[in-house]
């Protein structure tokens, strides 16, 4: 007989470095989850993605036991990592706060695929153009 779900939580995390502090506590505690096994099978799991930003999907059942699923990081995170920039621009028009090339889009796209909802790798580049324009991003060649 199959689980009957709870409820499900989406959180972002950085990769190996989750605590019952919050976020996670304030999320997940009022779900009577045992905190520290989580955060102990969080940070297990993500350990070779220490210091990304990791969102998790994470399936809460009637018995209080949960699965989570990871998923790839934010597109914001890795353009920012690609440009080597800390945060994006506050005034994206007039401002720029970085510069991406075409072949770093292109990286995105494919490597976030799975998340996305397109069926083609051009449709994926235009949501990541949209998407570093947005933070004030220079597309260029």
């Amino acid at each position: 007989m199959a689980k009957k779900v709870k409820t499900q939580v989406k959180i972002q995390i950085r990769g190996g470095e989750a605590t019952p502090a919050p976020p996670v506590g304030t999320a997940l505690g009022p779900q009577g989850l045992n905190l520290a096994e989580f955060c102990k099978r969080f940070n297990d799991a993500t350990q070779s993605r220490r210091g990304e930003v990791v969102p998790a999907i994470i399936t809460i059942y009637e018995d209080r036991t949960y699965d989570f699923i990871l998923k790839i990081a934010p597109v914001s995170e890795m353009l920012k990592a690609a440009a080597g920039i800390k945060k994006g621009s506050s005034k994206n028009l007039v401002e720029k706060a970085g510069k991406v090339t075409k072949a770093q889009i292109k990286d995105i796209a494919e490597k976030k695929m799975p998340d996305l909802n397109c069926h083609t790798v051009e449709s994926a580049m235009r949501q990541v153009e949209g998407t570093a324009k947005q933070m004030g991003l220079q597309v260029v060649e």
